[in-house]
């Protein structure tokens, strides 16, 4: 059976219509954007999933990766302020925002930014000395971040982290440093070892003070006690001064013979145990010390009259001689 033209149209037909439809049928995976041209002009943008575009007239002009991406900075000398050399590389974290202006506004993202990253490293540790580096390393990182943010915001990205890894100062630097570090060490090791001994020092002299302090009130507290004694003691010798002065003049001459034979008696006792005297020969008598109130009371009876000296009997002739205690002799 023959075949006529309009069967072999119709299936060609039918290929032609598959092929403008797969054409047209665009798939995103999801993370992605794709750039959308027609006749070299940008359109739109296609998001992730199923999309249709006009087939011979659209296409595809970029696709871009919407995830946040991570770009090594390689290494780099950079001089400091102090004029030390070290050598530093970092790493570094965007994101697209804006697929059009990435994909438009810079030719060559990843390397626009890898570039723009290393040129502020150079310009913001090379404003730095090397201490100031080496211990402010997160003020590094946010001064970075914030510059190279705002260089990169027209080209639709985002700057999430600018992280500085690595700084390697000269080997000869590096021996100077740990020889500054160790003589840092030990002066405050010295300087904590004079403070130590200064605390010592100052507790045992605050002791010492308060140990005198103590005994200095304590010598006061007692002088006062003493004095306080002898205050009462003679307030006592008073009052029995008075009482006996009181009995005298009221004519009772025994009180005043006992007020004497009580001191007698009391000196000789500190006489007797004066730590001078090794041996005391004394003769001592009852008869001697009685012969010596005798003598008192005559010399009572001499001052007051006989009525003062025995008011109840007969005056008596006062005694031509009296024995001197200790002595064994008559005066």
């Amino acid at each position: 059976m023959p075949f006529s033209g309009f069967d072999f149209t119709i299936p060609v037909l039918a290929v032609l219509v598959l092929v403008v439809l797969f054409a047209g049928v665009k798939t995103v995976p999801q993370g992605y954007n794709y750039t959308i041209e027609r006749f070299g002009k940008y359109t739109r943008t296609l998001a992730p999933g199923l999309s249709l575009i006009v087939p011979f007239f659209d296409r595809i002009g970029a696709k871009l990766n919407m995830m946040e991406q991570v770009l090594d900075v390689p290494t780099q000398e950079v001089i400091t302020k102090d004029n030390a050399n070290i050598a530093v590389d970092g790493i570094a974290f965007y994101q697209i925002l804006n697929a059009p202006q990435a994909a438009y506004q810079v030719s060559g993202l990843q390397n626009a930014i890898l570039n723009l990253t290393m040129t502020n490293i150079r310009t913001v540790m090379g404003s730095m000395v090397l201490d100031e580096l080496l211990s402010n390393r997160d003020a590094i990182n946010d001064r970075l971040l914030r510059v190279v943010d705002d260089a990169a915001h027209s080209w639709g990205i985002k700057m999430t982290r600018v992280e500085i890894k690595d700084i390697n100062p000269p080997k000869d630097l590096l021996d100077s440093m740990a020889r500054q570090m160790k003589a840092e060490r030990d002066k405050r090791a010295v300087v904590l070892e004079a403070e130590g001994t200064r605390a010592a020092q100052i507790l045992r002299a605050e002791g010492l003070k308060q140990a005198q302090i103590l005994e200095a009130e304590g010598r006061r507290e007692a002088a006062f006690r003493e004095a306080e004694g002898r205050e009462r003691l003679a307030e006592a010798e008073a009052k029995a001064t008075e009482f006996v002065s009181a009995a005298i003049s009221g004519g009772n001459v025994q009180a005043l013979n006992y007020f004497v034979a009580q001191k007698y008696t009391e000196a000789f006792g500190k006489f007797a145990a004066s730590p001078n005297q090794k041996v005391i020969l004394m003769p001592m008598e009852a008869s001697s010390l009685i012969g010596s109130l005798g003598g008192i009371g005559a010399i009572a009876r001499e001052v007051f009259g006989d009525a003062a000296a025995n008011p109840t009997g007969p005056a008596t002739p006062p005694a031509r001689g009296r024995t001197v205690p200790g002595t064994g002799s008559s005066s």
